[in-house]
């Protein structure tokens, strides 16, 4: 899901409208591309490159911006390419992104094969973190549910999906959340509904198992309860439009709770938007999905073996503490390889479970059922 909204500046927002245009790979410099959000590109920028270029002297680190994930999976298709005619690439490295993609990729050797044998550092890594070996995590966000503790004793806070959604009933207009395709947030409160409708057990939704009949059985089950739920939302049925629109009506005070991606969530909190107040949960019968952002290296990029020293760096423990007090996210390794401090400051944070759900035509099916079904009357612009 993307979440480009939240502290999103103009020039990122200039780079949605074309995709990079692409120049001779320099020597020396890896060439890495982010589909993700402005402050992701303001950390690989501001902290993360000066701080590589420091510790590896005469490699440089080039950060574009590819506007989204299809402008990634453009240049992965060219990169494809490149492999069968044995040219250059002009990319090393990709900031976010799902391997498996473009198809026959990784059978046709694409992407590097990650291990202990290439990438110090790789088995500090959270197991719940890792994916696939041609994909290495290096920081993780979940959906939380967020509160304001001066309405709701924290001792009273809902801690599974029937708490939730009785406590939504039983204080009408108090809880909101946005529009499944204009954030994560409120995208995985909807998928926690297709969880719960689907015996809570993510393992039924891969990104190849798609169907048209399996998509209805499986989704027509939460849409009733959803649309169970609407009445009972802020407005009797409104939805906002993102992620921090979201997070502003809980900060006005408009309503009680809210479904936040954790690394906005502590962000916010830190810069003073959200108050100290601001309680957070995680649901314990199954949580809200959430995942890890993870690093791709292409095996013919010019710079490969650089871009391989910057994936172990991402591991380091200065980084992965960066990863925590920069943007608020979850580290990528296990938190006993972070500072003791920073484990029992994010304590209640911590996710034991991190959920996951595919995107590919599982996502469509998703938002224009939940239109169809749930919120017939709002309009997708």
């Amino acid at each position: 899901m993307n979440r480009r909204e939240f502290l999103i500046t103009s020039s990122a927002a200039a780079g949605l409208l074309a995709l990079p245009r692409f120049a001779s790979a320099a020597a020396g410099t890896i060439d890495l591309y982010s589909g993700s959000d402005a402050n992701i590109i303001d950390l690989w920028n501001n902290i993360i490159r000066p701080a590589f270029e420091k510790a590896l002297p005469g490699v440089a680190l080039k950060v574009t911006d590819a506007g989204d994930n299809n402008g990634l999976r453009a240049i992965a298709d060219r990169a494809l390419a490149a492999l069968k005619t044995k040219t250059d690439p002009q990319a090393d490295l990709f900031e976010q992104f799902d391997p498996r993609l473009p198809s026959g990729g990784i059978d046709a050797g694409l992407w590097v094969k990650f291990s202990a044998e290439n990438i110090e550092g790789y088995d500090h890594i959270n197991p719940l973190a890792l994916d696939t070996s041609y994909s290495l995590p290096y920081r993780g966000s979940q959906v939380l549910v967020a509160y304001d503790k001066t309405k709701l004793d924290p001792k009273d806070a809902p801690k599974s999906w029937e708490q939730l959604t009785t406590w939504i009933k039983a204080n009408p207009g108090q809880f909101i959340y946005n529009r499944p395709d204009k954030g994560g947030s409120g995208g995985n409160f909807v998928r926690r509904a297709i969880h719960e409708a689907n015996g809570r057990d993510p393992k039924k939704f891969k990104i190849d198992n798609y169907a048209a009949d399996f998509g209805t059985e499986a989704l027509t089950p939460a849409w009733k309860i959803l649309t169970d739920l609407a009445p009972s939302l802020y407005d009797k049925g409104a939805y906002t439009s993102g992620n921090t629109q979201s997070i502003q009506l809980l900060a006005q005070g408009v309503v009680t709770m809210v479904p936040v991606w954790s690394d906005q969530v502590l962000q916010a909190i830190a810069q003073g938007v959200l108050p100290e107040t601001t309680g957070l949960v995680q649901l314990t019968d199954l949580a809200l999905c959430g995942g890890f952002s993870s690093i791709t290296v292409f095996s013919n990029g010019a710079n490969r073996d650089a871009a391989l020293k910057l994936a172990a760096f991402m591991l380091t423990k200065e980084m992965q503490e960066a990863i925590i007090t920069q943007i608020g996210g979850f580290p990528a390794v296990s938190w006993d390889h972070i500072s003791e401090d920073l484990r029992k400051k994010y304590a209640d944070v911590i996710p034991s479970t991190i959920p996951t759900f595919p995107g590919g035509d599982w996502e469509k099916a998703i938002n224009d059922g939940w239109y169809r079904s749930v919120a017939p009357g709002i309009s997708r612009t």
